[in-house]
């Protein structure tokens, strides 16, 4: 961290304490008179009237959302969801369900009581409206992939924008507030219903441009925006979060606004990285567009250690390796380090050619071969592929069919397709997840011993990752910048990855099958066991909002740091009632954990 970011959180963080204790405050001071929010059948919850006049308000798009699980196994939607159940897309067109099933402990996916089915800003506003009136719990479901299930609350009212997903091409955007103040970029407008393959199809595929989103093709492309959002090449081209030129928002008050850094500046800033659902419902967003590169590639292998000592010098070596070689723009995604004794390489890269690649990976496979202690359970392999063919599911299927799966359903785009290697979220029970942001400095030669040290020691717990593309430090100098002008926490742009660790069972949505809790606490100890070994050399280490632990305590000063403090405020100005309340949320140390009851 540089000094004047170290003097700017030395100044705010000692005011952290104070600042929740004024959020717990609220209902004296900003809230007024709410005090909780209703639930069906409770004094005051809308008559079946009500319901109606907000469904003529959307077009008649107010659903009944009801899980396909809660007829049984004897059903026809029972039946079809059973089918469907590795298919994120289909997961994603049901408002009853969530891409991410629950967690233990935690949270379990279920329906709202009520959705409206949006298809325009003002069908979220007629919901907002709605809610805020009759005092009811909202929630914002975009793509559904919250681990923490901030996409899913029930008893409430659903905002479901997921048929909002137009993507609009522009040659020269100027955003608004600023004509004759900055110059034209080329951008995208997306609607916030829209997922990444959506937008990369439109944008790269069709396009021959990039932009920057999320490496999950199904993940929502407003809650990737809101929590900052990494994808594979962010050391090249900035977060998702970096790159906002504009959003249209609706506000607590019903208000549909269109915010950039020039008309309402503070919003603009807490959406970039302040999280989804904590200070509007975001219903557009315009990112900078960049030139394509000519290539995207990756690099794939799996190294097997023949002893504890040969895998604690392998790590050594990787660290070391990492930081003269990979340590740059061009190289993302993740080393993964594991209780076998094996390191599984799965790294991908952007503005070099197959043989650049190839070049810069020989010292290390060259240094692994003349050891007789390792050898190869995957044989070392680079591949590259012209960048604009790299969301094209026509030609996968035609050359590596085995690397996507396709939205079989009738009817559906012909280019949505997943990366077979995402399947394992569908659904997904969680049993821990944490992570933790690896500062630069432990790359230094006087530091990577301990830092190969803390690696080994975690992985003797539980396999982890190191994702070199969701710490930005080594990369685009512009892109630093763009992301440092962000909610997320500065740690960001000086660290080197992001350690993630986490273990979860197949989907267990009610009405599907119960999780093995017994076996779901057993992985959550040794998760946070290797986490802790990580810690060790990075005790101050904050967290990825939309990759974290769902327990995490710290949660303000980890997710956003010395940023905390101005999103609070921002958070007092949009929604002084506190309508949008999602779990470790801006604003939320002032509810109760399931949002409905004012605390303290």
């Amino acid at each position: 961290m540089k000094r004047r970011e170290l003097l700017k959180a030395a100044l705010a963080l000692p005011l952290l304490p104070a600042l929740l204790r004024n959020a717990q405050a609220l209902p004296a001071t900003l809230a007024g008179a709410v005090r909780a929010r209703l639930r069906p059948g409770q004094p005051g919850w809308p008559a079946p009237a009500e319901w109606e006049a907000l469904k003529r308000d959307v077009g008649g798009r107010l659903l009944k959302p009801v899980s396909p699980f809660a007829g049984g196994p004897g059903t026809a939607a029972y039946a079809e969801a059973v089918k469907q159940l590795k298919n994120p897309f289909a997961l994603g067109d049901d408002p009853a369900l969530t891409q991410t099933s629950g967690w233990a402990d935690a949270w379990t996916s279920r329906p709202s009581a009520y959705a409206v089915a949006a298809e325009s800003a003002a069908d979220v506003a007629a919901a907002v409206t709605f809610a805020r009136q009759h005092r009811l719990r909202l929630v914002v479901k975009g793509g559904g992939h919250s681990y923490q299930g901030t996409s899913e609350a029930p008893d409430s009212l659903l905002v479901w924008p997921r048929r909002m997903n137009k993507v609009t091409l522009h040659e020269g955007f100027v955003p608004s507030g600023g004509e004759g103040k900055v110059a034209p970029l080329p951008a995208v407008s997306v609607g916030a219903g829209a997922m990444w393959i959506d937008v990369y199809h439109a944008v790269t595929t069709l396009g021959g441009r990039y932009v920057q989103g999320g490496g999950c093709t199904t993940v929502g492309v407003a809650g990737l925006v809101q929590s900052g959002g990494f994808g594979s090449f962010s050391k090249g081209f900035g977060t998702a979060a970096s790159n906002l030129l504009e959003a249209e928002v609706v506000t607590a008050d019903g208000a549909v606004l269109t915010v950039s850094e020039h008309t309402h500046p503070e919003l603009f800033w807490g959406l970039k990285g302040g999280g989804g659902g904590s200070l509007g419902v975001v219903t557009r967003l315009t990112l900078r567009t960049f030139e394509l590169p000519p290539f995207f590639g990756a690099v794939f292998g799996t190294i097997q250690a023949s002893s504890d000592e040969a895998y604690r010098a392998l790590v050594a070596q990787a660290m070391a390796f990492y930081r003269e070689a990979l340590f740059n723009r061009h190289w993302g995604e993740q080393m993964i380090f594991a209780p076998d004794n094996t390191l599984s390489i799965s790294m991908v890269f952007q503005g070099l050619t197959q043989a650049q690649a190839e070049q810069a990976w020989k010292p290390f496979f060259d240094w692994v071969r003349a050891h007789d202690e390792y050898s190869f359970a995957e044989a070392p392999r680079t591949l590259a592929l012209p960048a604009q063919h790299f969301w094209d599911a026509d030609f996968f299927r035609q050359h590596a069919p085995q690397l996507m799966v396709n939205d079989d359903r009738s009817g559906t785009p012909s280019y949505h397709m997943v990366w077979a290697g995402d399947r394992g979220q569908v659904g997904w029970f969680i049993h821990a997840y944490q992570s933790a942001w690896l500062p630069a400095a432990l790359l230094a030669p006087g530091r990577q011993s301990a830092l190969a040290d803390a690696v080994f020691a975690a992985s003797r717990r539980h396999d982890f990752a190191l994702h070199f593309n969701k710490g930005m430090a080594g990369g685009e100098p512009s892109a630093i910048a763009r992301t440092r002008d962000t909610a997320m926490n500065p740690q960001v742009a000086d660290a080197f990855a992001l350690a993630i660790c986490a273990d979860g069972s197949g989907p267990a949505f009610p009405g599907l099958r119960e999780a093995d809790l017994g076996q779901a606490r057993g992985d959550a100890a040794a998760v946070a066991g290797a986490m802790e070994a990580l810690r060790r050399v990075a005790p101050h280490a904050g967290s990825y909002v939309s990759e974290s632990d769902y327990f995490l305590r710290d949660w303000q000063r980890g997710f956003w740091g010395s940023n905390y403090a101005r999103l609070l405020r921002a958070k007092h100005r949009y929604d002084p009632d506190g309508l949008f309340v999602v779990h470790h949320g801006v604003g939320s140390e002032g509810w109760s954990a399931d949002g409905f009851t004012r605390v303290g």
